[in-house]
């Protein structure tokens, strides 16, 4: 086997599902979207999900994603924590904190286990993200640094798929339709995000962020807040 064959397969067993994260956990206010009659098709599901792609994963996610692979390349540890606060500051709920927080430490946690050596020292803190455990698993890993963030969209892309199977309700079929449509925005908007600099870094969805605080206290909700 090929070293760029076994980091393909890394990168496949990082951006799986079954990853024991537990990130099917949580919808990002699509649940509340979906309740309050925001997203009751697959069409509207497409447009939640591009606006999502290209204004908030675009500006804020896959930048910060650049830059902290960047610094767990030179082993700096300050920046990598600079860049950590960063994005987890750019979260505008106690939602959207306590899902990156529970999923950054649930990888921490499995990443000690597979003997990641840095992660040993990371695994009890209480303000990682889960970008910030995901670059530092791509690094140790010799995952290239695009195809890297590619995965990590897809695993976010796919995850909320699968939680709108789930709500709307929607078919697996027009579920894969729906992830088909929007596969191909994927390397462009990846791509697009290295342009940003530093201080263009930082973008608001005010609907998402109001629907998931709503979703904290939904009275009825099958994904947790």
């Amino acid at each position: 086997m090929t070293d760029s064959h076994l980091s393909l397969l890394k990168l496949l067993q990082l951006s799986s599902p079954t990853l024991p994260v537990g990130a099917f956990a949580y919808s990002q206010g699509l649940e509340s979207a979906i309740d309050s009659g925001i997203i009751k098709d697959s069409k509207a599901l497409r447009v939640w999900l591009t606006d999502s792609l290209e204004l908030s994963l675009k500006h804020v996610d896959l930048p910060i994603f650049f830059r902290l692979y960047h610094a767990w390349q030179n082993e700096d540890l300050n920046v990598v924590m600079q860049w950590n606060q960063i994005l987890r500051a750019q979260r505008e709920t106690n939602e959207l904190r306590s899902e990156d927080h529970h999923l950054g430490l649930a990888l921490a946690r499995l990443l000690k286990d597979l003997d990641v050596t840095e992660a040993k020292a990371l695994h009890k803190r209480n303000d990682l993200c889960f970008i910030t455990l995901f670059t530092l698993a791509a690094n140790k890993w010799n995952i290239d640094i695009q195809q890297a963030a590619n995965g990590f969209v897809w695993s976010w892309l796919d995850n909320q798929i699968a939680a709108a199977i789930k709500l709307v309700p929607l078919g697996q079929t027009d579920g894969q339709k729906v992830l088909s449509d929007l596969l191909p925005k994927i390397p462009n908007i990846v791509e697009q995000s290295t342009l940003i600099e530093d201080d263009d870094i930082g973008a608001s969805l005010p609907m998402m962020a109001i629907l998931s605080a709503q979703h904290e206290t939904q009275y009825s909700r099958l994904f947790r807040s």
